[in-house]
């Protein structure tokens, strides 16, 4: 018997659903709702998302109060808050250029600003709100120093100051001094004798090219602002912690603020400016560059009295006897701009006399306005008797009659009754 397999029937597929269109498919999701308890990827709970986006609010609101303050420095078409002194830091914060012409922000201005994430607020300027109408410096006008400032303490040196060459707000004057003429010595007592007398007086201490030491020297010994840019320093920074110093010294007599510069030294700074000036210019005697001698008399012309505002009187010193042609070039330079000479002697120092003052080579420009009627006629009196003897002899005369005598006004005294 003979057996027949049939194959098995085939099996029916069946066919696959017509596919539906993407724009049905979005159609029919539309009104979905996500579910708030679950993201995707995270798993977080409600609880956790709140927290976050807090914390976020947070730390957005902490940066909105961060606060920021400094002197406001405008060069090479950029402006920034000198936050860390008058050299450029590290955590300087920029301005725009247009906030700062909206506002008439000025080089020199103590700007406190508040950082966010938008951008900078300016909060206030020297404690004021911004945009608050003042002068401008250079539309001040300029009167003769007339408001003196009395130095005599019980340094010798600053008695021979006071009787030799009397200084008033506004004054611009220069110390000319070989080296080891003892200038240093004599900076540090003006500044010990304005501090003491004048406590209204802004007194800042400018060191251009100085060695450390001296640096640190004036900042123990001195109650002014010091500001130094030492040898070792480019000079670049030279030129520029001047210029800012100065800026900052107009900001507060547009105010109406007495200050007082004394500036270490005017010889030092224009070399830097002589180094810093593009090649190609005409060639003065000595070396010096033409284009370099303006922006040195530009610093050295702030100082003035004003009426209506403060005042900014500049002692500086300018290096003299050093056998460089450029030296003795700047001295000249800047001697005729000055209202104020006091000049140390090489000689005198050489044989230990302190201060080593000329007397007759030292003397202040229209003195009868700081000097009342009876002290003029008795320095007259004075500068006569001295003017008689030689350079030694009139300095060791003076020291001993001074040291004699407890005041300069008893001084005076006694030889208006010679």
């Amino acid at each position: 018997m003979t057996m027949t397999i049939e194959p098995p029937a085939p099996v029916e597929t069946p066919a696959a659903p017509p596919r539906t269109p993407l724009a049905d498919v979005f159609a029919a999701t539309a009104d979905l709702k996500p579910r708030e308890d679950i993201r995707i990827g995270k798993g977080d709970r409600p609880a956790d998302d709140a927290r976050r986006r807090n914390n976020r609010r947070a730390d957005d609101s902490n940066a909105a109060r961060t606060e920021v303050s400094g002197l406001l420095d405008v060069r090479d078409r950029a402006a920034f808050l000198r936050t860390d002194g008058h050299l450029p830091g590290d955590r300087d914060l920029r301005l725009p250029l247009a906030q700062v012409r909206a506002l008439d922000l000025r080089p020199g201005d103590r700007v406190t600003a508040r950082t966010t994430s938008t951008g900078v607020e300016v909060i206030s300027v020297d404690g004021e709100r911004p945009g608050r109408p003042r002068p401008h410096f250079a539309e001040l006008t300029p009167v003769h120093p007339h408001e003196r400032l009395v130095l005599a303490t019980g340094s010798p040196i600053t008695r021979v100051v006071d009787l030799l060459t009397p200084i008033g707000k506004g004054q611009r004057g220069l110390i000319v001094a070989p080296p080891k003429a003892g200038k240093t010595t004599v900076l540090k007592a003006i500044a010990d004798a304005v501090a003491r007398n004048h406590p209204g007086v802004h007194l800042m201490v400018v060191l251009v090219g100085e060695r450390p030491e001296e640096v640190t020297d004036f900042q123990r010994s001195s109650r002014a602002e010091v500001i130094a840019s030492t040898f070792d320093r480019p000079e670049r920074d030279h030129v520029a912690l001047a210029e800012l110093a100065v800026e900052r010294a107009r900001r507060l007599a547009e105010r109406g603020t007495d200050v007082m510069i004394l500036l270490d030294s005017l010889t030092r700074l224009g070399r830097a400016y002589n180094t810093l000036a593009p090649s190609g210019g005409k060639t003065l005697s000595g070396g010096v560059d033409a284009s370099a001698l303006y922006l040195p008399k530009r610093l050295f012309g702030a100082a003035r009295a004003t009426e209506g505002a403060g005042s900014v009187t500049i002692i500086a010193t300018a290096l003299a006897e050093t056998g460089s042609r450029m030296d003795d070039f700047f001295y000249e330079e800047f001697k005729g701009t000055g209202n104020m000479e006091l000049r140390l002697s090489r000689a005198l120092a050489e044989q230990r006399v302190f201060p080593a003052v000329d007397v007759t080579a030292s003397g202040t420009r229209r003195e009868e306005l700081l000097l009342g009627g009876d002290e003029r006629e008795a320095v007259r009196k004075l500068r006569r008797v001295l003017a008689a003897l030689d350079r030694e002899q009139a300095a060791a005369v003076l020291l001993d009659r001074l040291r004699e005598t407890p005041s300069n006004a008893a001084f005076l005294r006694q030889i208006a009754a010679s």
